[in-house]
């Protein structure tokens, strides 16, 4: 393989090009409305594209990722394959790591890091020094949790659908500090926007701290009005904790707008990223109110930080985090507002399939705002476990049992085109 180094000390060669070509190929004359073909790291064609709302754009972005033939993959909820441009980032940066680890050759990831902050913060609509890159969802939820000032007389209010990383870990930390836990249910009836809001309000008290909900469950699919209940948070002086988990990647976020105080996210779930890397988003002037989990090397100047304080963990994965910007790339080239309308098109595409299978029974709300990409329901005539195993033994589907109810979970993504669905629907049919 035939390399030259750059005079910012990175590697171009076959395997890697600037982040600015990785992107002309990924786009493939996106002027025109085309996705361009299978980025393989050595080449980059570009193919004739399609406009985004024909199907053959998206059979076109199905061929950016290394998905096994005859596999159709609908589990974006706990984890997606990534695709090809952040693939060969990451292995080229880690031949490139380990062939010379070197302070002076690993002293161009801190430009890499940066780049990928502020491309993130961007892409969720703050501020480069509200974002910490984190390892996952669970961890930028215990550094909020472990690092708020509570006691004795202070009520934390969470969702009783939240992960266990905003629900079990609450418990944790209130046995050892005295604080009341008050977990809210999922209103037995009534589902709308206004319906949900209505709910949670109810559940704070002038005792009410700490607001931590999922912006969308993973165990129901039921989507909260985020914006609403973090502007009655903060008119009360209520700290407001949002697990995006189900939301980042998937949905078009602006966080300013949304107006939470902490909002964390996992970077291989929707973002369709490099394992292992996750973003805290840390409201401008909440970082001094929350003491670190870890100190580590760089934490030295802390105050002048913002929210990279969190990044404070020790040594770190540095391919994995320069992969974040073809990851944000990816997102930018398609349009964040753009997947989150095909998501809608295939959620309502398997929602109203599933809705016609007699005795299907389906757990996840019909209203759009109140829902997002993530469909829950079960079969009349086969356990959630049976169909769970029997779809991907004999099928080749690739989905999630659900846990609140003896069903299915299904999340799709951008890499599964209408035929995928259809496929899924008639062997949902089949097994009912």
């Amino acid at each position: 393989m035939t390399k030259e180094q750059t005079n910012s000390g990175t590697w171009k060669g076959e395997w890697m090009l600037p982040r600015r070509e990785v992107l002309k190929y990924l786009a493939g004359g996106l002027a025109g409305g085309a996705l361009g073909a299978r980025w393989t790291g050595a080449t980059a064609q570009q193919t004739v594209g399609s406009s985004f709302g024909e199907e053959a754009y998206w059979e076109q972005v199905k061929n950016q990722f290394p998905i096994r033939p005859g596999l159709i993959v609908m589990n974006a909820a706990n984890l997606c394959p990534t695709h090809y441009a952040v693939l060969e980032h990451v292995f080229e940066l880690t031949r490139d790591l380990d062939s010379d680890v070197s302070f002076q050759n690993r002293g161009k990831f801190a430009d890499t890091k940066s780049k990928s902050r502020a491309l993130l913060a961007e892409y969720v609509g703050a501020e480069p020094n509200e974002i910490a890159i984190t390892r996952n969802t669970s961890e930028s939820n215990n550094i909020i949790i472990n690092g708020l000032e509570l006691g004795p007389g202070d009520e934390v209010v969470i969702w009783d659908e939240n992960h266990p990383t905003n629900n079990i870990a609450w418990d944790v930390r209130a046995q050892r500090y005295g604080f009341t836990v008050k977990k809210v249910p999922t209103p037995d009836k009534g589902s709308t926007p206004e319906d949900l809001r209505r709910h949670f309000v109810d559940a704070l008290t002038p005792r009410t701290r700490v607001f931590a909900v999922s912006h969308v469950s993973n165990l129901s699919g039921i989507g909260l009005p985020m914006k609403a209940l973090c502007l009655e948070c903060r008119d009360r002086d209520i700290i407001t904790l949002v697990d995006g988990a189900q939301t980042l990647g998937a949905l078009s976020l602006d966080l300013h707008d949304m107006a939470c105080d902490f909002f964390t996210g996992s970077l291989h779930k929707w973002p369709m990223g490099p394992k292992e890397t996750g973003l805290l988003y840390v409201r401008r002037g909440m970082a001094e109110t929350v003491w670190p989990s870890i100190v580590a090397f760089g934490y030295e100047n802390a105050d002048a930080l913002g929210a990279e304080k969190f990044e404070s963990l020790g040594q770190r994965d540095d391919p994995t985090i320069a992969a974040i910007v073809p990851t944000v790339d990816f997102h930018n080239v398609i349009g964040k507002e753009r997947v989150e309308a095909r998501l809608r098109v295939i959620f309502e595409r398997l929602r109203a399939g599933v809705a016609e299978i007699p005795g299907a029974s389906i757990l996840t709300p019909l209203d759009p705002a109140a829902s997002a990409a993530i469909l829950v329901f079960s079969l009349p005539e086969i356990s959630g476990q049976a169909a769970f195993e029997v779809l991907y033994r004999e099928y080749g589907v690739a989905v999630a049992r659900a846990a609140i109810i003896d069903g299915l979970r299904l999340s799709p993504h951008v890499y599964n085109t209408l035929a995928d669905v259809d496929a899924v629907l008639e062997a949902l049919r089949e097994l009912a």
